[in-house]
């Protein structure tokens, strides 16, 4: 199939999706209506199935053609990365980095990539926040070069080589006009009535939430608002005065000084899982990412 398939094909099945017609896709792409219909023949014959539906609104792509649009725009976005990587490359500057982050290391990154930048200001960075699992994924896929995430979530942690272990402090933040705002001091007993904003069931923060309460011999809170959004979180903590979350100090610490979010008196006793700073084993970084590395590095010092 990948002997078959040409980059031009692909194109044309990204318009067709996009434009919804073989004409107005053929006037896209510079080429005959025959010749698109004979194109979009061939790569069905390829595939051995039927990739667009005839209707009245005109094509449309059936879920087996939204997959291969899906991997089509894929190829060709890596193909527009990779010209930008040599040109910056051929004229000595520039190149090019992608990142993944989970959000308690936003701050983190925020301050190696400005240090990054300032040493490489041509080169073009595309960061990407999201958990664990998925940013190991996209890793995996050499979709990203460097994640900061826990490869304890990995089924194949040894897959990866990591750097520097860092321990987040977690804090219990609300709504500066919570009912608690004035507490001096406060236990778990007090909070489980109220309603909190929690991380998905599985993710490592959700788990030291969890044991929080187990160890204090209380049930977790019922009917949470689940959320791995970092802005999700934040907005609906500033509109809601009665919400509770727990979330990393780096990440909320602007919003505490700036009066916006208060922290409230809790001891947070369980400790997160630390994160890492992690790339694919036996894979060569680029100057880039070496430097980058070496910028977090000295950030979890």
């Amino acid at each position: 199939m990948a002997s078959r398939l040409r980059l031009r094909q692909l194109r044309l099945l990204i318009s067709l999706e996009e434009l919804g017609s073989i004409h107005k896709a053929a006037e896209a792409m510079s080429i005959t209506q025959p010749g698109a219909t004979k194109a979009l023949n061939e790569i069905e014959s390829t595939l051995g199935a039927v990739l667009f539906e005839r209707t009245s609104k005109g094509l449309e792509a059936n879920d087996l053609g939204r997959c291969v649009v899906r991997y089509a725009r894929l190829i060709n976005t890596d193909l527009a990365h990779l010209r930008e990587e040599m040109i910056g490359i051929l004229q000595g500057h520039g190149g090019r980095i992608s990142v993944g982050t989970i959000m308690g290391a936003v701050p983190m990154l925020v301050e190696g990539l400005a240090q990054l930048r300032a040493e490489q200001p041509d080169l073009s960075v595309t960061v990407i926040e999201d958990t664990s699992d998925r940013l190991l994924s996209l890793l995996d896929e050499g979709r990203l070069d460097v994640v900061i995430c826990r490869t304890s979530v990995s089924r194949r942690p040894d897959s990866y080589e990591s750097r520097v272990r860092h321990q987040e402090q977690l804090v219990l933040i609300a709504n500066p006009g919570h009912s608690l705002a004035d507490s001096q001091c406060l236990d778990l007993v007090q909070l489980v009535g109220f309603r909190w904003i929690v991380f998905p069931v599985n993710m490592p923060m959700r788990l030291t939430l969890e044991r929080e309460f187990r160890e204090a011999g209380l049930g977790f809170p019922q009917y949470p608002i689940e959320t791995s959004s970092t802005f999700t979180t934040l907005a609906m903590l500033r509109q809601d005065p009665q919400l509770l979350a727990v979330m990393p100090f780096d990440v909320v610490r602007l919003d505490i000084e700036c009066g916006t979010l208060i922290k409230l008196p809790l001891q947070i006793k369980s400790r997160s899982e630390p994160y890492e700073i992690v790339t694919r084993r036996g894979v060569d970084l680029s100057n880039a990412a070496r430097s980058l590395i070496d910028f977090l590095v000295g950030e979890t010092i």
